[in-house]
This record gives C-alpha cells, structure tokens and sequence, in this order.
C-alpha cells in the first residue's frame, strides 16, 4: 500500500473494534468486519433500522484527526463504493444503505454519518 499514512494492521484492528463498540452502544447492529475483495475492502458493516451502514474506520495514535477525516482518497470512495455494491449483489440485497467514516483517536471518536 503506498498510503503514507499507513498503520501497522493490529492498530488498525484495535482502531475497528473500537469503532464497533461504539457503533453499538449508538444502537447499531454488527453485521459484517473486514470484508474484503479483490478491488475493495469494507472494514465494517453494521445495520441501523433498515438502513445497510457500510463504514470505513480511520485511526489515528495522535491527535491529528484532520488527517483522518481527509484522508479518503477519490480512489479509496470508488473502491468502498464498488466493494459494498459486490457485498449486496452476494448477499441478495436491496436496502438503503449509506457510508459513514468513524475517526478512532486515543481520546476520542469521531462519527460522520453519510461521510460520501
């Protein structure tokens, strides 16, 4: 991965699970984690009444969440986008569905619902 910004994956998964439990304690259902195609990956997929959340998690070990929250490349949406479209081919799917991004700091959790 040529992402500068690249984390060692086990803070990334520290950073998922953290996202996790906060969506839940939000009220949101845990479907899916680490999906993952050739073209895309969705880190987590969680439900929230009828509505499919497909949501990308940004971690960040310093305060410097500007960063996180900027960090979604053109590319990087295109490739959630097409990965979460695969995911509900598969599964037979035809529900509302929207794309949030959770911002996992030590301090703090950021989440921007509808982010793209």
């Amino acid at each position: 991965m040529d992402d500068k910004h690249h984390i060692p994956r086990e803070h990334g998964q520290l950073g998922e699970n953290l996202a996790r439990t906060y969506l839940e304690q939000q009220g949101l259902t845990f479907v899916a984690k680490n999906v993952r195609y050739k073209f895309g990956e969705i880190d987590l997929v969680m439900q929230q009444g009828k509505t499919l959340v497909f949501v990308e998690v940004k971690y960040r070990s310093k305060s410097q969440f500007g960063g996180a929250l900027h960090a979604l490349s053109t590319k990087q949406i295109q490739r959630l986008r097409r990965a979460a479209e695969h995911y509900m081919q598969l599964k037979h799917l035809d529900v509302i569905c929207r794309f949030d991004l959770i911002g996992v700091e030590p301090a703090q959790i950021y989440w921007l619902k509808n982010a793209f």
